[in-house]
This record gives C-alpha cells, sequence and structure tokens, in this order.
C-alpha cells in the first residue's frame, strides 16, 4: 500500500530541515528505523526532496510549527485546503482520526471526552477500530432532543462501539430554559455523577462553531430566544461545547452560556490533552479565540483556517 504522501514529507522535513537522526524520526512519528529509512530513499527518489522539499505541503508543516510557537500548543496539525470547501470538515476528521487512533493506540486507558458537529462525524469514519475495555467515551454537553448523526449521544455511541469501550451520555439538553433551571437539573445525583467523570477526562476532542449559518449549532441547537446577532453584539466570536467566547476565548456575559448543559469552559484548562479540530476560513475567528483561551492543546485545522488564524492573532 503507498505510502500518505503528509507522512513522507513530515519525514523529509524533520531530516533535512531540522537535522533530525532517522532514530529521532522513528521516536517521534511513532514508526520503526526501517521504515523512515523507505521513506527518505522514496522521497529522494520520486524528486519529492531535492535541495528543498518540492511540496506544498512543506508550507502545512511550516504552518504547524507556528501555531505551537504563537499558542504554546502541543501538537498542530494541518493538512491542506482543498479545493472544494465542502470537503475540508473530510480532510481535517481524517487527520484527526489519525492523531486519535494513535492517541488510543498508546495508551488503551482512561476517559475520552467527546463533543459534536460534523467535523466530529467525520474524524469518527476514519478511526481504526479496536478492543479498549478500560476506555470510558463520555460525551462533554447535552445534546439535540431528536436524532440526527451529529449529535452528542451518537458520537459518543459510535465511538464507544468502535473501540469497545463503555460509554457514558449527558442525558440532557444543550440549553436549558433558564440559568436557574440548569442550577436545577445539575444538582441531582445523576449529574453530579456525570461531570464528575468528565472533569477527570484524559483527552477530549471537540469542535468550535462561528456565528453564521454555516454553524450547526446556529442552525440546529440555539434557543429561539437567543440570535446570533445579540451575541456577537456582547463580542461573541463563535462556541466551543454551547459556550460562547470572545476574541481573547472568555465567556462572554450572556445568559446563554448559563443555560448550556456541558463542561465549562474553565475545566477544559484542566483536561491533559483536548484536541481542537476546526477548520474553514470562516472559523479563523473562532479558533484563534479558543486558543488564545487556553481551551485546546492540540490544534487540527486546515491551511486557509490555520493561516488566517495566525494573522488576526498577530493583528
Amino acid at each position: 500500500m503507498p505510502e500518505d504522501p503528509q507522512i513522507q514529507v513530515r519525514a523529509a522535513w524533520l531530516y533535512y530541515m531540522e537535522g533530525l537522526t532517522q532514530a529521532e524520526i522513528a521516536e517521534r512519528l511513532k514508526m520503526t528505523r526501517l521504515r523512515v529509512n523507505r521513506l527518505l530513499a522514496e522521497a529522494r527518489g520520486s524528486g519529492l526532496v531535492n535541495i528543498t522539499i518540492n511540496s506544498r505541503l512543506e508550507s502545512c508543516v511550516r504552518l504547524e510549527r507556528a501555531l505551537m510557537a504563537a499558542f504554546g500548543l502541543k501538537e498542530a496539525i494541518v493538512v491542506p485546503t482543498p479545493g472544494d470547501a465542502g470537503q475540508v470538515s473530510a480532510q481535517i476528521g481524517k487527520a484527526a482520526a489519525d492523531l486519535v487512533s494513535r492517541i488510543v493506540e498508546e495508551h488503551p486507558a482512561g476517559i475520552f471526552g467527546v463533543g459534536w458537529g460534523g467535523t466530529l462525524r467525520q474524524t469518527i469514519r476514519h478511526i481504526r477500530a479496536g478492543q479498549y475495555r478500560d476506555l470510558t467515551v463520555t460525551s462533554m454537553m447535552g445534546g439535540l432532543t431528536y436524532g440526527i448523526e451529529i449529535n452528542t449521544f451518537e458520537i459518543a455511541s459510535h465511538l464507544a462501539s468502535l473501540w469497545q469501550a463503555q460509554c457514558h451520555y449527558l442525558a440532557a439538553p444543550i440549553y436549558a430554559g433558564t440559568p436557574q433551571s440548569r442550577d436545577t437539573i445539575l444538582a441531582q445525583d445523576v449529574f453530579e455523577d456525570a461531570f464528575a467523570r468528565i472533569r477527570a477526562t484524559d483527552v477530549a476532542i471537540l469542535s468550535a462553531g462561528d456565528l453564521s449559518e454555516r454553524s450547526l449549532l446556529v442552525r440546529y441547537g440555539l434557543p429561539r430566544d437567543v440570535a446570533p446577532a445579540e451575541l456577537a453584539a456582547r463580542g461573541a466570536v463563535g462556541d466551543m461545547l454551547g459556550q460562547f467566547i470572545d476574541r481573547d476565548g472568555a465567556a462572554i456575559d450572556h445568559p446563554i452560556n448559563r443555560r448550556a448543559i456541558a463542561l465549562p469552559l474553565d475545566g477544559l484548562t484542566h483536561i491533559p490533552t483536548v484536541i481542537l479540530a476546526s477548520g474553514g476560513a470562516h472559523k479563523a475567528a473562532v479558533i484563534a479565540a479558543a486558543l488564545r483561551g487556553k481551551l485546546a492543546s492540540v490544534l487540527v485545522t486546515d491551511e486557509e483556517a490555520a493561516t488566517a488564524a495566525l494573522a488576526l492573532h498577530r493583528s
């Protein structure tokens, strides 16, 4: 089976541009030294490597390094932006699936938290199946009150099925009717247990939404008494876990955030690994905001979104 061209470029970059040894590359990319040697030989033989790396993926690697430096990330993965904007989520999902599969194969126990959305649906389609009896998958937010394959309930159950892992839902809607009713719901014992489990999450994968009609939350989950325009007027650039944030990644002062049945945003800063899988230039502002606020430690995105997020951060 032919090698993934992104893996080949990464190996070539680390060897020729960063000066790592083949043994160091093998450790970094979690593969054998023999495979690294073959990747480098193929890169030379195919003309991928001459004096420079002859691939547009070089720009992706440069962006990854820039994102890690700018936002203090543990890891960043940038994929080429496809010509068809409708394929952005699919490409990000493939890359996120490879990352998540690798993480779980290396650490097949603990609690894995999930959000919802189209990118996560694409991610699950490419997850490598396995048997991880010591792994628990938990949803980190409430869901829609009707069936849809991007719902947090379906995301969590599908992932748990692929891994033969335990599955726990946050069996509640995304939003309560009022902040007071949310407090009443969360005071119940079953929710106290659920949130204790969510706070103990080891690895989480989430997406982010903007304020346009492209956002699934805006289309399907936002209460009718809340308009995107009023959220924008309060400084919102988008949401994570159904909670709206400003350009610095702080929760805006609006009742909707106190109605969200989800892990509070400050709880994300205590989770060892939070993967933000999100892309498209229209999400650049919310991606930059989430990273400024330290709401994620790993980013999987596309070139256009990465470039725009860095530009916003530097402005």
